[in-house]
């Protein structure tokens, strides 16, 4: 990689970040965890199929790090587990969402439910059944609510997310060809 395009990815880089904290800024009043999820999520899977690999996955880290700023993050102790489930969603984005399998729109597609599915396990498994009863030892009726946080809610919001992501990459794509 040539000096230009270090500047061009660390820049592309944070911007996907001012992004990120404008948007769990922005939402954080509203409570719901739907919108959030859903715009985070696609940030997540934009950054990464139009910057790379190493782009998603630092977004995907700083993510839980500025919610939890922001006052919309669960517990500090959660944090490592959400930015492997932010990681392994970019990854499989990664490596699925940019095969041509005929389409660019089956391989999105592809990457869209085997990414959803792999983030939502990927926090299910860490935080429902390490984090809460293993490691942070909570109260029965919290760790009911963080776990339900950590189930088929994350499954959602990583589903549209990739929805609304699959036509933004494009336009973004676009906008970096001609930059």
């Amino acid at each position: 990689m040539n000096n230009r395009e270090k500047t061009l990815w660390i820049t592309r880089t944070a911007v996907f970040i001012a992004l990120l904290i404008v948007v769990q800024a922005v939402t954080a009043p509203l409570g719901n965890t739907l919108v959030t999820g859903t715009l985070v999520n696609a940030l997540l899977i934009v950054s990464v199929m139009t910057c790379g690999a190493m782009s998603g996955a630092a977004v995907a880290v700083v993510s839980p790090i500025i919610a939890k700023m922001v006052g919309i993050g669960p517990l500090w102790g959660l944090i490592p587990f959400i930015a492997l489930g932010n990681i392994v969603l970019v990854l499989v984005w990664h490596f699925l969402g940019n095969r041509h399998m005929g389409t660019w729109y089956a391989s999105g597609t592809a990457a869209l439910a085997a990414a959803a599915l792999a983030k939502f396990l990927t926090l299910y498994v860490g935080i429902t059944r390490v984090a809460v009863p293993l490691l942070l030892r909570l109260p029965e009726p919290q760790a009911s609510v963080v776990s339900g946080m950590f189930s088929v809610p994350q499954l959602i919001t990583a589903l549209l997310g990739g929805v609304v992501a699959l036509p933004a990459i494009h336009a973004v794509r676009r906008a970096f060809l001609k930059s």
